[in-house]
């Protein structure tokens, strides 16, 4: 009996999956509260979640496409399993690299549930990393070789603010210093 409980099991995730191909296009712009963070939409943008208050003093949710582009990936919403195993947190606002600095969240990000199973997570904390000059292979080595400390200190002293998708690239001016007196 068990060759036709995994029978139906493959039928019906291959049915899952065509109705999702044919029928689910993610649109950033109707996802709500609850599946909007780590989304990609259809075209490949990652859909972020954004709070407004009203002047009611309401708070009201939106979710929108942002300007990222995810590696390879359309049409995603993310799993309970993986934002769970990857230390995330599903209403979170915006998309940063500030959680690759705390070291509770860069072990869960470099744990092997996470790592080795949520490659959407996974390719946006490698395109975050890479913005501040950190590649996260070597980061989820270090954290488990007890360096992290040293490369979590490379994000925090770098300075530099990496460029946006639209930028041209960073110029610096340089301004002669004036005596307080």
């Amino acid at each position: 009996m068990a060759p036709i409980n995994s029978l139906t099991i493959s039928v019906v995730l291959a049915f899952v999956l065509c109705a999702q191909t044919a029928f689910g296009v993610v649109d950033c712009e109707n996802l709500n509260k609850d599946s909007c963070a780590f989304a990609v939409s259809s075209i490949g943008k990652r859909c972020v979640l954004e709070k407004h208050v009203r002047r009611s003093g309401e708070e009201a949710y939106t979710c929108r496409a942002s300007e990222i582009e995810a590696d390879q990936l359309k049409d995603w919403i993310e799993t309970d399993e993986c934002i769970e195993a990857c230390g995330l947190d599903r209403h979170a606002l915006g998309i940063s690299s500030d959680s690759l600095l705390e070291s509770r969240f860069t072990q869960m990000l470099c744990s092997s549930p996470c790592y080795n199973s949520c490659p959407n997570i996974v390719d946006l904390y490698f395109s975050l990393a890479a913005g501040e000059g950190v590649y996260l292979p070597k980061l989820c080595e270090a954290q488990g070789a007890n360096h992290a400390r040293r490369e979590m200190a490379e994000i925090k002293s770098s300075g530099f603010v990496a460029p946006g998708p639209e930028s041209g690239g960073v110029s610096f001016l340089i301004a002669p210093a004036l005596s307080p007196f």
